[in-house]
């Protein structure tokens, strides 16, 4: 049977709850319950085993919690314990995260007024002290300039009297006042002696603190780094040892699983296994009757022809140790650091955007469909193709500079134009439109948050995507999953696709929940594996729709469904009638030699080729890129500093203008900063904000006009 939801974790409960944890190679994941009081994570084999038996414990005071991917997360406090943990489901994976942070938040909440109370203590009575003195000499400082004024005062009136009966009186008030002033003075400066001297002894256990604590720091990434080497030899050696899964592609074999760090105190004599790894499938389709197949023409597309460029230069075999520059990184957003161009490839996120538009002809299909339950599936395997270029993409494409712009005009050759325009540079942001001859219009604005988590990054695109059928006026939008590169400190970098997509349909309410399931070496499913229903705005299924992000998809109508029987953890599963699955689409072939072209695409390979008539501020005319696209590296990464300080200079140049042009209305100011080519509104229809295209840049490259153009290279 299927578990009871447990409630919403607050503040103070006792959290309780199945999870699955891994224990070792052998017996992979074990079901198990866990019990989260008074800031400990304990575990059970059974509920009965709560009054006299507990199988381990963590205290979450100094516990890292780290989330893998949709269902598992990752407990540890230094290496003594690691918890390598799942969730029946990706809710309830956030609820025990959430009950987990909020016990951990209150734990150290506890501990620092406990354990740390004394250091604490000592930090502010050594910071009291110091703002007393400060104090003391805020207040010589404001006697010495009293004393001192009256004492000059006292000298100007001396010059002007004359010999008489006066001199003497006034002579005993200045020497009265000078007495004062020397006193003053004598405090200011013990008062400064006594500040300096306290500065300087709480100076040195300071800096000696922060050598220690940068000498921890040091030898925290040595171990981090072994570990990870450790880790990825222990995983090769138990490959070797257990027989190979069958993969698609070779370079699967490499990838990574949990690691056999687990507390195995508990397992010597446990039995039972629970299969946790493979997640069960929300549905399964049978073929439905044969009496409703019927026969259906071709779904092949083809590749338009064209004059473009079908090579670039090899890639130059440079090394340089990625790790180096990475392990400063942790937890940062990685927009925000300067990187080399050893780990980019020679195309901007403009041109990768624009490579979105490398499986055009499912929309102009889409442009064709009476049916818009029919034109939702043509819509949904248009976004699962988009991520088909990116399998063996490991190399980082250029930021954009802000108001860098880049055209792709097919016009003549594939019936559309597309547009990018970086719109905002922090947090950095680009704008895309394309539309088409054949009834249809993209736009979406995308901005990546990146963190890099020690062992792999992950890759979170914010922003919304809408498409815009012109015949039947239906108004798709949806949103990107999350791309994760493995294998950060060591081994072969690969990438992977996970996360949950709804495309909906905002004029009938038509719905598609596409799947991306993420990659697990234990999983016995298809890797990259995404799966989809479209549903219509009553709920009721029409079509399924599957395959892998990075080959091909194929859809089936729904005849009939039903309720099947329950799965691993008691999910329900829908069974599906269907008749015979049609490829919906299939990805074009990589150019020969791709592997030493940084695995550009046929597209891709044309992107960056230069053109006349472009804009001044077009990806192809930036120097650093195209000096990395020759080979000439060194020059690349000189360039590109040049080009980043000068986009700094302007910035500040803009907020200089901001504060003058504010200083009469606030304190507060914003960069002033406006794109050329497109605005931002409010989208009425999906209630997304974001820029769109508002015209004339076509009509300035029909004329040969750029006047109004940034100079950004």
């Amino acid at each position: 049977m299927s578990e009871p939801k447990p409630p919403t974790p607050t503040p103070g409960d006792t959290y309780k709850g199945w999870l699955f944890k891994w224990t070792n190679y052998i017996k992979g994941y074990q079901r198990r319950w866990f019990v989260l009081s008074n800031g400990l994570l304990s575990y059970y084999r059974t509920q009965a085993e709560m009054g006299h038996t507990c199988r381990g414990t963590i205290n979450l005071a100094t516990a890292n919690i780290a989330v893998e991917d949709s269902c598992n997360f990752v407990i540890s406090n230094g290496g003594a314990q690691i918890y390598h943990l799942k969730a029946s489901s990706e809710v309830e994976r956030q609820r025990w995260i959430t009950a987990l942070e909020l016990a951990k938040a209150n734990a150290a909440n506890m501990q620092d007024e406990s354990g740390g109370g004394c250091r604490n203590s000592e930090l502010q009575s050594t910071l009291r002290t110091l703002n007393s003195k400060v104090e003391d000499l805020s207040t010589c400082n404001d006697l010495i300039v009293k004393h001192g004024s009256a004492l000059q005062r006292s000298l100007s009136e001396l010059e002007g009297l004359r010999v008489g009966a006066d001199m003497g009186e006034k002579i005993r008030q200045v020497t009265e006042r000078a007495t004062l002033f020397r006193i003053t003075s004598n405090a200011m400066i013990n008062a400064c002696r006594d500040f300096l001297s306290l500065a300087q002894s709480h100076s040195k256990r300071w800096q000696k603190s922060l050598l220690s604590e940068r000498d921890q720091r040091i030898r925290l990434e040595e171990t981090l780094e072994q570990l990870a080497k450790q880790h990825n030899h222990l995983e090769r050696a138990f490959r070797g040892a257990t027989v190979q899964p069958s993969f698609s592609n070779p370079s699967l074999g490499s990838k990574d699983g949990p690691s056999g760090k687990g507390d195995a105190s508990d397992e010597d004599d446990d039995n039972e296994f629970f299969d946790a790894m493979e997640d069960p499938a929300e549905f399964i389709t049978v073929p439905a009757d044969p009496k409703y197949h019927r026969r259906s023409g071709s779904n092949i597309m083809s590749l338009a022809s064209s004059a473009e460029r079908t090579r670039i230069p090899d890639k130059p075999n440079y090394y340089l140790n990625l790790w180096s520059i990475m392990k400063n990184c942790i937890g940062k957003e990685l927009s925000k650091i300067p990187m080399p161009v050893n780990f980019n490839e020679p195309l901007s996120m403009l041109q990768r955007l624009s490579e979105d538009l490398e499986y055009y002809e499912l929309l102009d299909k889409a442009a064709k469909c009476h049916n818009s339950l029919e034109q939702m599936c043509y819509v949904a395997a248009f976004t699962v193709s988009s991520y088909s270029t990116t399998v063996h993409r490991t190399g980082k494409p250029f930021n954009p500079l802000l108001g860098e712009t880049f055209e792709l005009d097919r016009l003549r050759e594939c019936g559309y134009r597309s547009l990018c325009e970086q719109v905002s540079h922090h947090p950095p942001a680009a704008a895309h439109h394309a539309f088409s001859e054949k009834g249809w219009t993209l736009r979406q604005e995308i901005t990546l948050a990146s963190k890099f988590r020690g062992k792999y990054l992950s890759i979170m695109p914010l922003g919304s995507i809408q498409c815009l059928f012109d015949k039947s006026n239906n108004h798709y939008s949806w949103k990107k999953v999350t791309t994760t590169v493995h294998n950060i400190i060591v081994g072969k970098l690969w990438i992977d696709q996970s996360g949950e997509i709804d495309v909906v349909n905002h004029k009938t309410g038509d719905r598609c929940h596409l799947k991306f399931a993420p990659y697990s070496y234990f999983s016995r499913d298809v890797p990259r594996k995404v799966t989809g229903v479209v549903t219509d705005k009553d709920g009721k299924a029409h079509y399924v729709l599957s395959g892998t992000w990075d080959e091909k998809m194929e859809f089936s109508r729904i005849m009939q469904s039903s309720k099947g029987e329950n799965g691993t953890e008691g999910k329900q599963r829908t069974v599906y009638q269907t008749l015979k699955a049609k490829e919906i689409w299939k990805k074009n072939p990589l150019p020969e030699g791709a592997e030493n072209m940084y695995y550009f695409s046929s597209l891709a390979l044309t992107l960056n080729e230069p053109e006349e008539g472009v804009a001044p501020t077009d990806s192809r005319r930036r120097p650093d890129q195209r000096l990395m696209e020759e080979g000439h590296w060194d020059e690349a990464n000189a360039e590109k500093q040049r080009l980043e300080e000068k986009q700094r200079f302007a910035r500040r140049e803009r907020e200089r203008e901001s504060v003058k042009a504010e200083s009469d209305i606030s304190s507060t100011h914003q960069d002033i900063y406006q794109p050329l080519w497109f605005k931002k509104i409010e989208e009425v229809a999906s209630g997304e904000t974001l820029h769109i295209y508002k015209g004339g840049y076509w009509e300035a490259k029909e004329q040969g006009v750029w006047d109004m153009c940034p100079e950004i290279f």
